[in-house]
């Protein structure tokens, strides 16, 4: 234990060092000196972050340790890039994502103090369920859902500003798909039919899928939101092959969410022009459309290009250059001052946090900590391949934001409270087994097996059932005990036990062996005609 708190205190001041020279490089680059009021609150987020870590060695010994300081690096680079920016656009929202950030250390912190056991979340799945698609499609009210670039996804609060609840409701719905699918696995594993070398499931089991893909098809059409929608439905296929473990379902799944994005992107204009900008994204034609044309993919792609394999440096590149530099497109804008060399090392912590996950679901032995872990960090994993698929042109744009880098409170809090969910079931799966030495341990064996006594104790007192047996006549059983053709089992009656009852025998004492009987020699002659008499 003492080598892992050495180990969790190594990386937590990396992280630390790592992070203040960013800013400290970034600020002089730019400003010449480092302002008084980000050293304030960065210091206090520093103070904050260490707090949490502080709690989570005491009240989650056995968690993850690498999943934390993975974290601290990606937020500080990307507030320390939101402030690189906001240096040259004179905006101040760095200020307000370290505010946000207070708020996701302290909700963090509190899910670390106070949820002991994540099996409580399983109590509540359909309350989950309602919370879930509330927050999923209260976008859609009159007079707090908002439309912004296209996309009817936010909720304005007066006095509190915008956020996005599609980023709270994919907690609760993996909260519910979890606890359903724990539930209903057994159903869901049964195969049907054989295709083409897939078991394909049951006609009647594949109604939640469907379901769901109706609820993702909904938020697409009425929403704008393709990536909300992909993100959804994803998520739950692959919390489905999680549980059954049938590829089936996977193809199934891809069959499916294909199949509806190509009919609304030939029934809905903002679907289909964001595919057409991803298949054409350099001609004329797809660059000058507005609104949904190919300007801002082509912007990302040139704000990559021009980094090289090193970069240009913090506070060396040309912020202008990408459009939506510290949110949607903030991984380009990373890209042209860190070059090849620094994005990759930002997937490589992504790679580290998700395969920590991953790990920690291989290793729980509750089948709801496994679903709900391996739903979780397939959600944060399949976010950040939409988002940097999208900016290189693997997939189309989906406009979802890249976790703990981009600017925006509700994306950060989400995510920073599914960080904190992971590490309550590492610990979990961290915990080591009893040992059998220990005093709990033996106590516990010794009561079992007090009470396997006092149990068999009390089968061996039940009355015994003896057979009724047929009168007979005293001369007839002396005949019959007489008679040396018949076995004498009058002097051992027997008994008839219950089934399933097995009667104590009694010890009896050992009793030495009789002496040999001498052989008496007769010398008188035995005549046989009168049936063994003497003569």
């Amino acid at each position: 234990m003492i080598a892992t708190r050495f180990r969790q205190i190594a990386l937590l001041l990396l992280a630390v060092a790592i992070s203040a020279l960013a800013f400290i490089q970034m600020f002089q680059r730019t400003t010449g000196a480092f302002p008084v009021q980000y050293a304030i609150m960065l210091c206090a987020a520093a103070a904050l972050f260490l707090v949490f870590c502080g709690l989570t060695a005491r009240f989650q010994p056995y968690a993850s340790q690498s999943i934390m300081p993975c974290v601290l690096l990606l937020t500080a680079t990307g507030i320390t890039m939101i402030a690189r920016i906001d240096q040259s656009e004179g905006w101040d929202i760095a200020k307000r994502q370290i505010i946000w950030l207070y708020v996701a250390l302290v909700l963090s912190t509190l899910i670390i103090v106070f949820l002991r056991d994540y099996r409580v979340l399983r109590r509540f799945s359909y309350v989950s369920m309602v919370v879930g698609l509330i927050l999923l499609l209260s976008p859609m009210l009159p007079v707090i859902g908002t439309e912004i670039n296209g996309a009817r996804i936010w909720v304005r609060i007066p006095g509190l500003g915008s956020f996005q609840p599609g980023e709270f409701a994919k907690l609760f719905l993996a909260f519910f798909f979890a606890a359903y699918l724990f539930d209903h696995r057994d159903q869901l594993a049964v195969g049907g039919k054989k295709v083409l070398g897939l078991q394909l499931p049951r006609i009647k089991d594949l109604g939640p899928i469907i379901v769901v893909w109706i609820a993702s098809m909904g938020v697409l059409v009425v929403q704008h939101d393709l990536g909300t929608s992909l993100m959804f439905f994803a998520m739950f296929v692959a919390m489905l092959y999680t549980s059954t473990g049938r590829k089936s379902w996977i193809v199934i799944g891809l069959i499916t969410f294909a199949a509806g994005a190509m009919l609304a992107a030939s029934m809905f204009s903002h679907v289909g022009s964001r595919v057409d900008a991803w298949l054409h994204p350099f001609s004329n034609e797809q660059y000058t459309k507005s609104p949904g044309g190919s300007w801002q993919l082509v912007t990302g792609i040139f704000g990559l290009a021009s980094g090289g394999m090193i970069g240009t440096g913090l506070g060396q590149g040309h912020p202008s250059l990408v459009t939506f530099a510290n949110s949607d497109f903030i991984y380009a804008s990373l890209g042209e001052e860190l070059g090849l060399v620094g994005v990759m090392a930002i997937l490589m912590l992504y790679l580290i946090i998700i395969a920590s996950g991953f790990i920690v679901a291989m290793k729980i032995k509750d089948g709801f900590g496994k679903l709900l872990a391996s739903g979780l960090v397939f959600t944060m994993a399949f976010q950040v391949f939409t988002v940097v698929g999208g900016i290189t042109l693997v997939i189309p744009l989906t406009g979802l934001t890249l976790p703990y880098m981009a600017a925006g409170g509700s994306s950060l809090i989400a995510n920073y409270i599914l960080a904190a969910l992971l590490i309550v079931i590492s610990n979990s799966a961290n915990q080591p087994e009893p040992e059998l030495t220990s005093d709990t341990f033996q106590h516990e064996a010794l009561a079992a097996l007090r009470n396997k006594e006092l149990k068999a104790r009390a089968r061996a007192t039940e009355p015994i059932v003896r057979p009724r047996v047929a009168s007979a006549t005293p001369h007839d059983v002396s005949e019959e005990a007489n008679d040396p053709q018949i076995p004498n089992t009058a002097e051992e009656p027997e008994y008839t036990v219950r089934t399933g009852v097995i009667p104590s025998v009694p010890q009896v004492p050992s009793i030495p062996p009789a002496p040999p009987v001498p052989q008496i020699q007769t010398n008188f002659p035995i005549d046989t005609s009168n049936g063994g008499e003497r003569a």
